[in-house]
């Protein structure tokens, strides 16, 4: 076995158990190819500066229940960094560029909307409390993580049909909560 394998081992075992210390010492080893994998895959740069973040947040929530399989950390840090970048360029047709973005933001804060807006996501979270554990399951992955149709199959166990079916299901149910929040 390489050092760099022990190390990583090593590493990752102790950042598991919850050491920030092994955490960083991972993400300083590996946060330059985690930055060149999101740029090919987003071609911008502040979005792979982002999608980068967003690789090691999650990577950091997930690392408990790693058990490292190959030689090195990369090929699962490359997976959920394929992810947020499928997030992040789905957003991206979704809303347009960035300029557009920033032209929508408003100018000032409507307090009111704010209100209403935690309200809301307050009876998101009750409704997705209300889920059996199963949809609870896919929506984390699907809506929260950003799992695919077949990665959230395969992780739980069921088929992509049973995800994809549940998922239209429960998302058409937190439309229905947000829209009966919302309305006055």
């Amino acid at each position: 076995m390489t050092d760099a394998v022990i190390d990583d081992r090593a590493l990752v075992a102790r950042a598991a158990a919850g050491s920030d210390v092994a955490f960083r010492e991972l993400y300083r080893a590996y946060v330059r190819p985690v930055y060149w994998v999101a740029f090919g895959l987003v071609g911008h740069a502040a979005d792979a500066e982002d999608v980068t973040q967003e690789t090691f947040v999650v990577a950091w929530r997930k690392i408990p229940t790693l058990r490292l399989e190959g030689d090195s950390l990369l090929p699962w840090l490359a997976t959920i960094c394929r992810l947020q970048a499928q997030n992040r360029l789905r957003a991206r047709r979704r809303h347009g560029s960035h300029a557009e973005l920033d032209a929508d933001i408003p100018s000032i804060v409507d307090v009111e909307a704010q209100v209403v807006q935690v309200q809301t996501v307050a009876a998101i979270l009750a409704a997705v409390d209300r889920l059996s554990e199963l949809d609870r399951e896919i929506f984390r992955l699907c809506a929260a993580e950003g799992y695919g149709y077949e990665a959230a199959a395969a992780s739980l166990g069921v088929s992509h049909g049973t995800v994809r079916n549940r998922l239209s299901r429960i998302r058409s149910r937190m439309r229905a909560t947000a829209m009966e929040t919302e309305t006055p």
